[in-house]
């Protein structure tokens, strides 16, 4: 990992067994209780998997560093955990470590890549630039009267959410040969 004080993200892929889903979801409810209580731990996710588009659990671990991540991946606990759910999946985990705005670089039911850092900068500049436009001049208006703080908060907080749940997957979508120039066959 290039910086410490950097937060990390930790994307695990497993495939469960034909029968073993309800004792899968019991485990992950175990498991992500018990990495809640390591330090640094910043949120868990689980994308549950969708007939035709995605085959495999994802887990998505947050931390607020390097460092606080190591610790829980080395841990006894997850190691105790990882060797209750041998018998409930077919294969070893698919695990890999990303950090920053990577995160919002992968394309729905494919493995997570990430693209160089300069493309991924370039397009979120790009996006932002177009979206904060957009924000000002249709959004801003309406808000006119509220205190600076407020208008910036109701700003950021729609930009982040467009830019998450929107605009990135799209921009991921349309740019994707160009992104990952390798896999574009997908």
């Amino acid at each position: 990992m290039e910086q410490d004080d950097q937060i990390i993200t930790v994307v695990i892929s497993q495939v469960v067994k034909p029968g073993c889903e309800a004792a899968y979801e019991a485990w992950l409810k175990d498991i992500t209780t018990v990495a809640r209580t390591y330090v640094g731990h910043m949120g868990t996710n689980i994308i549950r998997p969708q007939l035709g588009v995605r085959t495999e659990y994802v887990i998505i671990f947050r931390f607020d560093g390097y460092e606080n991540l190591k610790a829980w991946m080395t841990s006894r606990d997850r190691e105790y955990w990882l060797a209750q759910a041998q018998s409930l999946v077919e294969s070893e985990p698919q695990v890999q470590h990303i950090s920053g705005l990577e995160a919002w670089f992968s394309l729905p039911g494919q493995p997570l890549k990430t693209p160089p850092r300069y493309k991924t900068a370039f397009l979120t500049w790009v996006s932002v630039y177009v979206l904060i436009n957009v924000l000002n001049t249709f959004v801003t208006p309406l808000l006119r009267g509220l205190p600076p703080f407020i208008i910036s908060l109701v700003i950021t907080i729609t930009m982040v959410l467009l830019l998450t749940y929107v605009v990135m997957p799209r921009v991921t979508r349309l740019f994707r040969s160009w992104l990952y120039p390798k896999t574009n066959s997908m």
